[in-house]
C-alpha cells in the first residue's frame, strides 16, 4: 500500500511512519523471526523480538522525518523528546497484536495517535489525528478532526458499520491477556454461549484490530472488561497480578489512543465498561488507575445491552481463593 498524496503534513507523516514500520517488520520476517521474549515493557507486558524491530523503526523514522518539534511515547521506549520544546506528542504502539504478528497472522497493527503537546499533560480527548496500519496487508485507516476518515486497502468503503442490535447474532471479540479466565467466564460466559453459534466470538489479542473491525463492519462489538472487574472487586488484584506475571495488564493509553479516535469519527459507540467517556485518559500514564476497560459497539442499542447484560457482581468467582502455582 502506498502513502497518500496529500497536502496534510500530519497525515503524510503518520501514515508513512506506519507503512515504514510495516516494511521493517516484513523484512525481518523474511529473514526469519524467532518469537524470542527479550524483556518486559515498562507496563509489564512481555516484549518479543518483533517489538524490538518495530520500536527501533519508529524512532529512526521520526528522527529522520519529523519537521515539527515532537515528543514520542511508545510501549517499550516510553517518553523521548525528539526536539526541545515539543509542540506535538505522538503516542505509538509499534505493534498492537505482538503475538499474532509473531505468528504471522493478520491481527497485528501499527497504532499512531497525535495530540497537541499543550501543557505537557495531554489526554485521549486531545488526540486530533490517528492512523492504524495493518502489518500483514498494508491496509490503513487515518482520521483527523479536519478531514474525517480516509483509508486504503479495504474491499469496501469505510466506515461500514453493522446495524445489528441482537446479542445472539453478535459478532464480537473479547480480551484474555492478563485477565483471569474464571472471572471473565463468570462475567460474560453466558453471552459467549448465546452468540457463539448464531453469531461469532473471537479473541484477537489486539484492541486496535478489534475496534477497527467494527469500523470495517466485520464485527458488531468489542469488550475488554478487566479493569472494571478489578475496580469493582479490588480483592481480585492478586489474581490479576498472577496472570500478569506481577503486573496489571489492562488497556494502556497507547493501546487505544488511535483506535478510540478513529472509532469516534466513524460513529462507533465506544466507552469504558462503566459507559463513561474515555477522553480523560492520560496519554502518558501506565499506572493501573489510568489503565482502562472498553465496550465498543456499532449501534447504541447493542452497546447498552452489553453493558446491561454483563454480570458485574461476579458472585462466587470473585471470592474464590487464588490457586497457587507449584514451584
Amino acid at each position: 500500500m502506498t502513502t497518500p498524496a496529500t497536502a496534510n503534513p500530519m497525515k503524510q507523516l503518520i501514515v508513512s511512519l506506519g507503512l515504514h514500520v510495516r516494511s521493517e517488520l516484513l523484512a525481518y520476517e523474511a529473514r526469519g523471526r524467532d518469537r524470542r521474549v527479550h524483556g518486559d515493557s515498562p507496563g509489564g507486558d512481555a516484549q518479543f523480538d518483533v517489538d524490538e524491530v518495530a520500536e527501533r523503526a519508529v524512532l529512526d523514522y521520526l528522527r529522520a522525518h519529523a519537521e515539527v518539534p515532537m515528543a514520542l511515547y511508545t510501549e517499550d521506549g516510553s517518553y523521548v523528546e525528539l526536539a526541545p520544546e515539543p509542540q506535538i506528542l505522538l503516542v505509538v504502539d509499534p505493534i498492537d497484536g505482538t503475538r499474532p504478528t509473531s505468528a504471522g497472522l493478520e491481527m497485528g497493527m501499527v497504532s499512531i495517535a497525535a495530540a497537541p503537546y499543550g501543557d505537557g499533560a495531554p489526554t485521549l480527548a486531545d488526540v486530533d489525528a490517528a492512523c492504524l496500519v495493518e502489518i500483514k496487508s498494508g491496509a490503513w485507516l487515518y482520521g483527523d478532526d479536519t478531514e474525517g476518515l480516509d483509508s486504503s486497502g479495504y474491499p469496501t468503503a469505510v466506515p461500514r458499520l453493522s446495524r445489528n442490535t441482537d446479542l445472539t447474532r453478535m459478532f464480537w471479540s473479547i480480551e484474555f491477556n492478563g485477565h483471569p479466565m474464571d472471572l471473565m467466564t463468570e462475567a460474560y460466559g453466558h453471552l459467549v454461549d448465546g452468540s457463539a453459534n448464531t453469531g461469532g466470538i473471537f479473541v484477537f489479542n489486539s484492541s486496535t484490530f478489534s475496534i477497527s473491525r467494527i469500523i470495517t463492519g466485520q464485527l458488531d462489538a468489542y469488550a475488554d472488561i478487566g479493569n472494571r472487574v478489578l475496580r469493582d472487586h479490588p480483592d481480585t488484584e492478586e489474581r490479576f497480578l498472577r496472570v500478569g506475571r506481577g503486573s496489571i495488564l489492562h488497556l494502556f493509553p497507547y493501546d487505544i489512543a488511535a483506535a478510540v479516535h478513529l472509532a469516534r469519527l466513524a460513529g462507533v459507540v465506544i466507552t469504558d465498561a462503566y459507559g463513561d467517556d474515555l477522553g480523560s485518559t492520560s496519554l502518558v500514564d501506565l499506572g493501573p488507575m489510568n489503565q482502562k476497560s472498553c465496550i465498543a459497539a456499532a449501534t447504541p442499542e447493542l452497546h447498552k445491552q452489553l453493558l446491561d447484560s454483563i454480570r458485574w457482581d461476579l458472585g462466587r468467582a470473585a471470592a474464590a481463593p487464588v490457586v497457587k502455582e507449584e514451584s
